[in-house]
């Protein structure tokens, strides 16, 4: 039944994807691994929190979940005067970023739960270079979005080629094709989808912290549950053994 539930919650996404042509390459995450939730932090540091705050996440959580120390954060993480204990926000005002971007960029605290890993990884994977827009570039996954590349060192710049398809009534549409590399990165293509899991693991990690939590203790919950099910056959069959 909460199959059946799932697949009818997510069936109009699936449409929509399936309508759009838009097909989205697994981000094979794994948020058990706190090597690669430690790198995401260090990207993410690097080059996202300039202008995306993690309102509902704090530091010293961060610090005590990736296991890191309070002057490893201090030292390595954290470029404003913020505090260990503070909630980790940005010191760009609401009116310095609509002057630069248009609007405030979001709050990504919780956009791995809203758009999901496959859509964060394609995306941050996505960026092209377009004359037309005001940044310089687009973006395959969110057109025109109002986001530049900021990594665009580390991948290096791609153009993206579209084709065009005419339906029968007519309707002609631009599904993308494929990227072709302008200048080269600091890294190769392996390295930086690595990195750009790495930034989709710890988006992961702070939509649901708990989530840690709960992989802990499952293994130990299994194990009661196999335990409490083996005594309760034992004792059935003892209330049992002189009913015929």
């Amino acid at each position: 039944m909460r199959k059946l539930i799932l697949i009818l919650l997510l069936l109009p996404v699936a449409q929509v994807f399936a309508s759009s042509g838009l097909h989205l390459e697994p981000a094979q995450t794994n948020i058990r691994s706190k090597e690669s939730l430690r790198n995401g932090a260090k990207y993410y540091m690097n080059y996202c929190s300039a202008c995306h705050s993690l309102k509902y996440q704090r530091y010293s959580r961060m610090a005590k979940d990736l296991e890191l120390s309070e002057d490893e954060v201090m030292e390595n993480l954290i470029y404003t005067d913020a505090k260990f204990t503070d909630h980790m926000t940005v010191t760009m005002t609401d009116e310095s970023s609509k002057k630069w971007f248009g609007k405030a960029p979001p709050d990504l605290t919780l956009i791995a739960k809203a758009k999901g890993n496959d859509w964060l990884y394609a995306y941050l994977k996505g960026f092209y270079k377009d004359p037309s827009r005001p940044s310089g570039w687009n973006n395959t996954i969110f057109k025109d979005a109002s986001m530049p590349h900021v990594m665009w060192q580390l991948q290096g710049i791609q153009e993206a080629h579209f084709e065009e398809h005419e339906d029968e009534n007519g309707f002609i549409t631009h599904p993308f094709k494929e990227f072709s590399k302008v200048t080269e990165g600091s890294m190769s293509d392996e390295e930086f989808d690595n990195t750009v899991r790495d930034i989709v693991n710890f988006l992961d990690y702070t939509a649901e912290p708990a989530k840690l939590i709960r992989l802990a203790y499952a293994p130990w919950v299994m194990l009661f549950l196999v335990i409490f099910t083996f005594l309760a056959y034992m004792l059935k069959k003892n209330y049992f053994k002189d009913v015929h």
